[in-house]
């Protein structure tokens, strides 16, 4: 044998000695019994998984979700009275025995009320009568004496063909779908008051347009009658951290003059039932997202506002968090936070100037006005929103004034708002007989502006605002009709009533100022001044269809109602039995596997924040 042979022999040898190894390691290995993949750890039995952002940690809000804040759609059935024959006797027999025992609990037919001479069955039976249903959004966490919108429509299953000039007698709003009888949830809130129909709607005029005239509002028209209750559940049952969570919150919310306990009270290990404090009343989004934002540990507020500070800076996603973290934090984080007020990056600049409005620091005013004066769109607007909610201050008030003249309509609305707010000398106000409030608004460019929320307000930019004359313009087929000549230095005004064959003739100013009263204004003993005695929505209409006329010459601009867009969004996320916390004292938990982005305690679906204006009103 050769060498070379040899070698490759051996060579062969080798390797299939070393393959016989590998085999035979390999065989080996097999029958090791190998580490299952361990599963990820689940949740407790009564724990939630809550998965905050880092901002967010050391806070309330990592502890505990909020449960009972959300807004509540209340509904009840009522009776509208006052119509001229558009109502109906046409009922349901359920719904009429329904009406007939709500209506003798409100003392119909009973003579110690002084109703006696009147029976719920005579009513119900009268043409001028209607039964509505009646829906609205309550507030969340609204406390007793919160006023709110509702809104009225005809019962589908009636003949009633118009709201127009009706009333709503009180009426139970409840919680949860409609129902007739006993099986009903308890009353959360009472409604009442003169119906409110599209003011754009010609009276009288049924069937001449498309506008539905079996829908109205009434403009705070409910108010709350119980608290609606709120409580905390915490993610890990616990005693000590039960007692933790509720220390922190008194000392962020001490108790106030009128308040009746503290504002957290534990109940268990899991539950801390929250009192909203009176100077939070109608308020209330802005006390639950400090009370979320609130830190647990009292210690250190100047290093966590500066950890804050870091995380915003590099995370512009988090300022609103940081924003209501600092404000949670109180004065002690304002020096951290005050270079932050001419920051060149807009998200972070407005945080902390909105922080530092909030907790009312004067170093924050030039740069908001300067924000309001000069910044996108929407940071405009909110820092109007912000210079309005500050204390007494000449430099906010002459900048607001400044901002009634801005080139955008809506700028100058918010300002118009915002002095509103801060009960400004500068506006001249006027109630007209307790129907609105005529506000008059010096400014370069003029404008009407209709509240369809709240409180009725008619505004009119430019205080010498008038009726071009001449004119002629007609309305509402010719039972209103301004005319004037050239030369004539007021307006004549002819009037007749829906039901009258004679009309009458006025002379009024051109001025809104006095057009306006005139034709609102109810003329009695007491008040002998002519008028011809419209309601708020026929007022609006009057005005609304001589500018259309082109006798104004002014932009005309109308809130937005969003009574119905609220009820709708809320209507998509109802659960169809009733809200448990209406029902179970402990709170039904329906979703307690929930992260913070995904479904935080509090959402952003709060209706208060719907764009609330639409646009001009085509000529």
């Amino acid at each position: 044998m050769t060498i070379r042979s040899w070698t490759k022999s051996a060579v062969t040898a080798v390797f299939l000695a070393c393959a016989a190894v590998v085999l035979a390691v390999h065989a080996g290995c097999e029958g090791i019994e190998r580490a299952e993949a361990r599963p990820k750890p689940t949740a407790a039995p009564g724990t939630l998984d809550l998965d905050v952002p880092p901002i967010m940690r050391g806070t309330v809000a990592s502890e505990s979700i909020v449960l009972g804040y959300q807004p509540v759609v209340a509904r009840g059935y009522g009776l509208v009275v006052g119509l001229q024959g558009t109502g109906s006797r046409d009922i349901p027999p359920d719904l009429r025995s329904h009406m007939i025992a709500e209506m003798a609990k409100r003392g119909i037919g009973s003579e110690s009320t002084g109703w006696g001479d009147l029976k719920p069955e005579q009513m119900l039976n009268s043409e001028d009568t209607a039964i509505v249903v009646v829906e609205a959004v309550v507030p969340p966490a609204a406390v007793q004496g919160t006023p709110f919108d509702i809104r009225v429509f005809a019962d589908s299953r009636t003949g009633t063909t118009s709201l127009e000039g009706g009333q709503l007698y009180t009426t139970e709003l409840r919680p949860g779908p409609l129902r007739v009888g006993r099986a009903q949830s308890r009353t959360i809130a009472l409604a009442r008051g003169p119906i409110f129909l599209n003011p754009f709607a010609e009276p009288g005029s049924m069937g001449r347009d498309s506008i539905d005239r079996r829908t109205g509002r009434v403009l705070q028209g409910g108010v709350v009658t119980t608290d609606i209750p709120m409580k905390l559940r915490l993610a890990t049952p616990s005693h000590t951290r039960a007692s933790l969570l509720q220390s922190a919150i008194n000392a962020h919310f001490p108790q106030e003059p009128g308040q009746m306990g503290d504002t957290a009270h534990g109940e268990s290990d899991e539950a801390i039932e929250i009192k909203v404090p009176p100077s939070y009343r109608g308020k209330t989004r802005e006390f639950v997202k400090l009370l979320q934002h609130s830190t647990i540990r009292l210690a250190g507020v100047e290093s966590v506002a500066a950890s804050i500070r870091r995380i915003v800076i590099s995370d512009p996603t988090s300022v609103e968090a940081a924003s209501w973290r600092w404000e949670a934090l109180g004065s002690r984080a304002l020096p951290i936070i005050r270079d932050l007020y001419d920051y060149p990056s807009e998200p972070q600049r407005l945080a902390a100037l909105r922080a530092g409005a909030n907790l009312n620091d004067a170093l924050v005013v030039r740069p908001l006005i300067d924000m309001a004066n000069s910044a996108s769109k929407d940071s405009r607007r909110k820092a109007v929103a912000l210079l309005s909610g500050m204390g007494p201050n000449p430099r906010i008030d002459y900048a607001l004034r400044d901002l009634l003249d801005d080139t955008d309509l809506e700028i100058r609305i918010a300002s118009y708002e915002a002095l509103i707010e801060r009960d400004d000398p500068f506006l001249i106000r006027m109630n007209i007989d307790g129907k609105f409030m005529l506000d008059l608004i010096e400014s370069d460019y003029p404008m009407i502006y209709i509240s369809q929320l709240g409180k009725p307000r008619i505004a009119v930019f430019g205080t010498d605002l008038a009726v071009e004359i001449p004119v002629f313009a007609s309305l509402w087929s010719n039972r209103l009709m301004l005319t004037a000549d050239l030369d004539d230095e007021e307006i004549e005004v002819y009037y007749r009533e829906q039901d009258q064959i004679q009309g009458a003739i006025s002379q009024v100013e051109p001025q809104l100022a006095a057009l306006v009263p005139f034709l609102a204004h109810d003329t009695t003993i007491e008040s002998p001044d002519p008028g011809l005695g419209l309601s708020y929505a026929q007022t609006v209409g009057a005005i609304y269809q001589i500018w259309r006329q082109g006798a104004l010459k002014a932009d005309f601009k109308a809130e937005q109602d969003r009574i119905l867009a609220a009820i709708l969004e809320q209507r998509q996320q109802e659960r169809p039995e009733e809200r448990p916390e209406f029902s179970d004292p402990d709170f039904d938990v329906i979703n307690p596997d929930r992260t913070f982005e995904e479904n935080p305690p509090v959402g952003d679906q709060n209706y208060s924040d719907l764009d609330r204006l639409q646009p001009t009103v085509p000529r």
